[in-house]
């Protein structure tokens, strides 16, 4: 027997292209540029983990002075996110985020003149001053064009600029320091610094002609198209509380278990950033290009991965068990890797920890962005990722620490795989009809 579809009205169907057609436009017109954006942030906030194999030696650095330094950044962003993020919703991203990226590409060029480590912290937090506000800003940014059951997918792709960052720029940051060690005078790492903040530099001028700050100033949509969009927007701003302020966001208990929650991912992710070229070096692998191609394989499964959930989240509207199995992946993955002495386990197992670890930050972003709403959510947002980015402080600090007392880096690596299954816990304890939209 034969079913029979019924056909959808002609206005329909021509709803559904016209949204198809906005959508498809907006993905092409911003996401891959601010994907571009962020590689090259992240590059520069984190290409500080291969100066390191040659910059400490240099400097007389100890595991614990790198750690530190490595980790202040995050007090920088943590006091200026907030703000940052109001003054985004406020005057608009394009200027806002050109006038982020201009100024982190210049501190990120300074490092080359670093000679103690009081000059290496002053420049770290100086980095994350800077910096705030970038990622928490694009995020926020994205809540303008995208409802959130297309978030996931969108934020997903977005950061794969953090794993993309490590293919590319592991091997990058690797070639310049043995290609240009010693040229005019200055060592690798200081030619790595001053040519990895020139791209900063200039996207962060091209954002000034081509970021819109949001759906009515897009002048690449037609009229519909845009309709459609603010349709969709509002559609979903009716449904949540319209009673944040920015005073309110901070009296919520709900903002701050996403604080909590956030905080667990994040060392997850950077104790495995930072330490990743030490980490591949360990394993027996020398050369610094060398480190930098081993090092790119568990940022490639990372990209696959993160992408894979993410489209699976969408899909399913479901958000917890999409956080909770790549928590527990990338614990299994510190632990296991830790504890093995075969160079082929231990890669594989880095790249089980990084794809588990770098995939539950987008995904994560779903949580929060289904209840907050308007200027609270500028604020809600930038909150939760200052606060979780401390853990961009305590992770690197801790496990150089902990090198520091034990001499090897398996405890550090044991302690980041129980506050991931922490994390994942915590999650669990999130009501399932506030998230699963």
């Amino acid at each position: 027997m034969t079913v029979l579809t019924p056909a959808l009205p002609a206005q329909a169907v021509a709803e559904i292209e016209t949204r198809r057609t906005a959508y498809s436009k907006v993905f092409w017109r911003i996401v891959p540029f601010l994907m571009l954006c962020y590689v090259v942030a992240y590059l520069d906030r984190v290409n500080i983990g291969f100066a390191k194999l040659q910059m400490s030696a240099d400097l007389g650095f100890s595991e614990t002075v790198y750690g530190l330094g490595a980790g202040i950044f995050f007090i920088g962003y943590f006091l200026f996110e907030v703000p940052s993020n109001v003054i985004l919703h406020k005057v608009g991203a394009r200027m806002w985020i050109a006038r982020i990226m201009i100024t982190w590409g210049l501190i990120s060029a300074g490092f080359m003149f670093v000679t103690s480590a009081p000059t290496f912290y002053l420049l770290r937090f100086l980095l994350g001053v800077a910096e705030a506000g970038f990622y928490p800003g694009i995020i926020l940014f994205l809540t303008y064009w995208y409802p959130s059951h297309r978030r996931a997918k969108i934020i997903a792709v977005f950061m794969s600029a953090i794993p993309v960052s490590g293919i590319l720029g592991n091997p990058l940051s690797g070639w310049i320091m043995d290609s240009f060690d010693g040229a005019h005078g200055l060592a690798g790492w200081q030619w790595m610094f001053l040519i990895e903040a020139v791209p900063a530099v200039l996207l962060g001028i091209a954002v000034l002609f081509f970021l819109d700050n949001g759906i009515r100033q897009a002048k690449w949509l037609s009229e519909t198209e845009k309709q459609t969009l603010e349709e969709e927007i509002a559609r979903e701003e009716r449904h949540k509380e319209s009673g944040h302020s920015v005073a309110g966001i901070f009296r919520d208990r709900r903002v701050w278990l996403m604080c909590l929650i956030y905080f667990t991912f994040v060392m997850g992710q950077y104790g495995l950033t930072f330490w990743m070229p030490t980490l591949v070096k360990a394993t027996g692998i020398t050369g610094n290009f060398n480190i930098g191609l081993i090092s790119a394989i568990p940022f490639i499964c990372a990209v696959v991965v993160m992408n894979l959930f993410g489209r699976s989240a969408d899909r399913h509207r479901e958000r917890r068990w999409h956080l909770v199995v790549p928590a527990l992946l990338g614990a299994v993955g510190f632990v296991v890797a830790a504890a093995s002495l075969n160079l082929t386990i231990a890669i594989a197992f880095l790249s089980v920890a990084a794809a588990g670890a770098i995939t539950c930050a987008p995904l994560f972003w779903s949580l929060p962005t289904s209840f907050l709403a308007g200027t609270g959510a500028a604020a809600g947002i930038a909150l939760i990722n200052s606060v979780g980015n401390l853990a961009g402080f305590v992770s690197p600090y801790l496990v150089g620490y902990l090198k520091d007392l034990t001499g090897a880096t398996q405890v550090g690596m044991y302690a980041l795989a129980a506050i991931l299954v922490l994390g994942a816990v915590l999650v669990l304890t999130t009501p399932p009809k506030l998230v699963n939209r």
